[in-house]
């Protein structure tokens, strides 16, 4: 087929190009295409003179305008750090009740303190605050150093069993693995701690009493001879039902033959004082059933 042959109906040039008795024609390209084709390329022409376009070896084209869009971002954040430093600065000059009576300043914190979380916490302790295995809740009321304000800042400061010099250490003996009780010994301290907690595993008064004995004689001393834990030692509470490894028979087991040693990092080098004030005014307000 000639491509001099017209379409009969439209009166267009074909292309000599035929699909099942479809042919395709030889069309001119719309004048608004070209319309616009034409304004791209000179709008991208002014553009590249005007604005910084093209990489250089060690530089770029500044443009004539002179236009740094990293200059202007840089210049908002300073402006902004200013301004967040006139509120910050007084979180860290205040102690965190006088902090909470400012509602102004409260008003700041609770805009930003659940992303401070989320970014150097929820990690560990999870999104909503409320721990995993091997990881502390913050949600209630069991802590394991203590959860007045100067404690918790003393703990997001120092961390625990960090490189801090000032580090809280707080470690759980191997019993089992550095020989100090065997295995039946184990499981029967392990059903007197369940015990405590009020968890009734079937034991018979006569176990319990044994268990209490190997408690008395090897667990005491860091979590009393109650078994209410102590917050000096950071030994948790053994009466409640909160548990960071967890309260059956294998988990108990577990932590008792081979220890337990948790770790905190500490973050007074990774976060400002008022960082830390506000992520301890925002964790105390969880554990009193506030923002979720």
């Amino acid at each position: 087929m000639s491509v001099k042959e017209r379409d009969p109906l439209t009166g267009h040039q074909t292309t000599g190009h035929e699909w099942n008795g479809i042919t395709e024609l030889n069309t001119r390209v719309p004048p608004a295409v070209w319309f616009f084709i034409i304004v791209t390329h000179i709008w991208a022409l002014v553009y590249w003179v005007l604005m910084p376009a093209w990489p250089l070896v060690n530089t770029y084209t500044r443009g004539l305008l002179g236009l740094d869009q990293q200059a202007q971002v840089e210049e908002r954040v300073a402006a902004a750090d200013a301004t967040r430093g006139i509120w910050a600065d007084q979180i860290a000059a205040l102690p965190l009740d006088k902090i909470r009576d400012d509602t102004l300043l409260m008003t700041h914190i609770d805009q930003t303190a659940p992303a401070l979380f989320g970014d150097n916490c929820a990690a560990c302790h999870g999104s909503r605050a409320e721990g995993g295995l091997g990881y502390p809740s913050l949600v209630d009321d069991a802590w394991l150093w203590g959860g007045d304000d100067e404690t918790i800042l003393e703990t997001l400061r120092v961390g625990i069993n960090a490189p801090h010099p000032d580090t809280r250490y707080a470690e759980m003996l191997a019993f089992g693995r550095d020989g100090m009780l065997d295995r039946d010994q184990i499981r029967v301290v392990a059903d007197y701690v369940q015990s405590l907690a009020g968890l009734d595993g079937g034991a018979s008064p006569e176990r319990l009493e044994e268990g209490a004995m190997l408690f008395a004689d090897n667990c005491s001393s860091c979590h009393g001879e109650d078994g209410a834990g102590m917050y000096d030692l950071g030994a948790p509470n053994l009466t409640d039902s909160h548990w960071i490894y967890g309260g059956t028979d294998q988990a108990l087991f577990e932590t008792i033959f081979g220890g337990r040693q948790g770790w905190m990092p500490a973050w007074e080098n990774r976060l400002t004082e008022a960082q830390r004030k506000m992520l301890a005014i925002y964790i105390t307000s969880l554990a009193d059933g506030g923002p979720e």
